[in-house]
């Protein structure tokens, strides 16, 4: 039952209850988004690939079931990698993961901060 009445009644507050499978569906078609903290992980990473004169550009898609950070060299090209947000494979692989151009899958994980580990410069031996 909706009670869609609205404004003041005798100086009390009226609610409106909304049914369960309403709230549900208004809840399922909202696009999948990067939260604040994982925007910031993901930004950090993208300025050091900037000054590294590595990256150019970057493209962000909030689509119905996942969320896209794409990377360029140039904005004309098609993007190196993407750091795909999944929530439906959260529970199994993890929800995050770094895709690379030709569609590998470089690193999934359950943790954004491990998963762009995967850009982390590796120390090498070098012999003399």
């Amino acid at each position: 039952m909706t009670d869609h009445s609205s404004g003041m009644e005798d100086g009390e507050a009226s609610g409106i209850l909304i049914p369960l499978h309403e709230a549900r569906s208004a809840r399922l078609d909202q696009p999948v988004r990067f939260d604040r903290r994982e925007l910031d992980q993901i930004l950090k990473l993208y300025g050091r690939m900037v000054a590294a004169n590595e990256w150019r550009d970057y493209a962000i898609d909030h689509l119905t079931d996942r969320a896209v950070f794409s990377v360029f060299r140039r904005a004309s090209e098609v993007p190196l990698f993407q750091i795909v947000k999944d929530p439906k494979l959260a529970r199994r692989q993890g929800a995050f993961a770094v895709i690379a151009a030709g569609g590998r899958i470089l690193k999934r994980g359950q943790e954004l901060g491990r998963v762009l580990g995967v850009f982390d410069a590796k120390l090498r031996v070098v012999e003399a």
